[in-house]
């Protein structure tokens, strides 16, 4: 009997326990979205304040040093100058009130609505909210430029493409909504032109996994490193294996500290058999190969890669931050490129 009773506690406590937690999650989220509403509602009232009596007063500074002051006499910290400022600049690139997303954060704002292009704006929020990213990975993702690069890493980025990125976030349909170019890798702390072997490469990218799987992107599931396959008597190692949930596809990356050569192509092919034929279930999609190598001459690459049936991507890496306007200049060549071939 005391056996049952005790069975029956621990139900209880567990069952208790979920629904507090619970609980205690969507007060959080309650008071996130009213921290952000509240702020939209100030900034509104200051601009509103702001059309309406411009012509009669300077309004500026001073009347928002008064309202600052008065603020913070009657409702306490947070409402210095530099607050209101920013809640004004919440309002004017959110006029409308159904526009503001719910599941992130003031922080979280501070960081989008400084983005001018409202489809990069759209973009990231979708992301923040679909990756459960914090205000910290957001601003890497916005520091490296990831809108950018995901738009130029197949080369046919489009307006169609553009739209429907703000609109949804990254979709991952097939292989190639995976790939990023370059992958970046500057949370490895390794000093540009050092040189580094592709072992001390890998061990830094297991030892940073969760920083890598990151900026990999959605949906990917570490398996391995140096997984062996064997093929007549001889062992082969692919560098890290992965497996992306939404493609349903293991994913194999190859890395090479050194410009791609065609060699590596018909090694990363010879994977993908194996692993097709080894390792895949039923339900699971062709396996998928990136080659990540610090160069590739582009030309080469398209005839290495010219009629294979495998997926097979070369990428390239970086160990630093990429010149965001050298990547916006090519993400604006490749659209107007393809509206000038549309045209055509």
């Amino acid at each position: 009997m005391s056996k049952l009773i005790n069975n029956n506690q621990s139900n209880m406590i567990e069952e208790i326990s979920t629904i507090i937690e619970e609980i205690k999650l969507n007060l959080v989220k309650e008071i996130i979205s009213s921290a952000v509403n509240s702020k939209w509602h100030i900034g509104r009232i200051i601009t509103k304040n702001e059309v309406e009596h411009n012509n009669r007063l300077e309004y500026g500074s001073e009347v928002l040093k008064g309202l600052s002051d008065e603020l913070t006499k009657y409702l306490g910290k947070g409402y210095s100058v530099t607050n209101l400022k920013y809640m004004r600049m919440f309002y004017k690139a959110y006029p409308n009130f159904e526009d503001i997303t719910q599941g992130i954060s003031w922080s979280h704002y501070l960081e989008l609505m400084i983005i001018s292009d409202k489809d990069k704006r759209s973009f990231y929020e979708k992301e923040a909210i679909n990756n459960h990213w914090d205000v910290r990975e957001l601003r890497r993702q916005l520091k490296t430029s990831l809108f950018e690069r995901l738009l130029a890493s197949d080369g046919k980025a489009n307006k169609e493409k553009v739209y429907q990125m703000a609109k949804k976030g990254q979709i991952i349909n097939k292989p190639n909504d995976l790939l990023k170019e370059p992958y970046v890798l500057e949370f490895l702390n390794i000093r540009e032109n050092k040189p580094i072997y592709e072992k001390e490469l890998e061990y830094k990218l297991i030892r940073h996994l969760e920083d890598f799987i990151l900026e990999l992107g959605k949906g990917f599931m570490f398996v391995g490193s140096q997984q062996r396959i064997s093929v007549n008597g001889t062992d082969y190692f692919v560098d890290m294996v992965f497996y992306n949930k939404f493609l349903k596809s293991y994913i194999l990356i190859d890395l090479k500290r050194e410009q791609l050569k065609h060699e590596n192509i018909g090694q990363m092919n010879l994977y993908l058999n194996y692993f097709e034929e080894n390792f895949n279930d039923e339900g699971d999609n062709k396996p998928v190969g990136i080659i990540l190598c610090a160069e590739k001459d582009k030309v080469m690459a398209e005839l290495a890669l010219g009629g294979i049936t495998n997926n097979i991507f070369a990428q390239t890496y970086t160990y630093y931050i990429p010149d965001k306007e050298v990547l916006i200049k090519e993400v604006e060549k490749i659209i107007k490129d393809n509206e000038g071939n549309d045209n055509g």
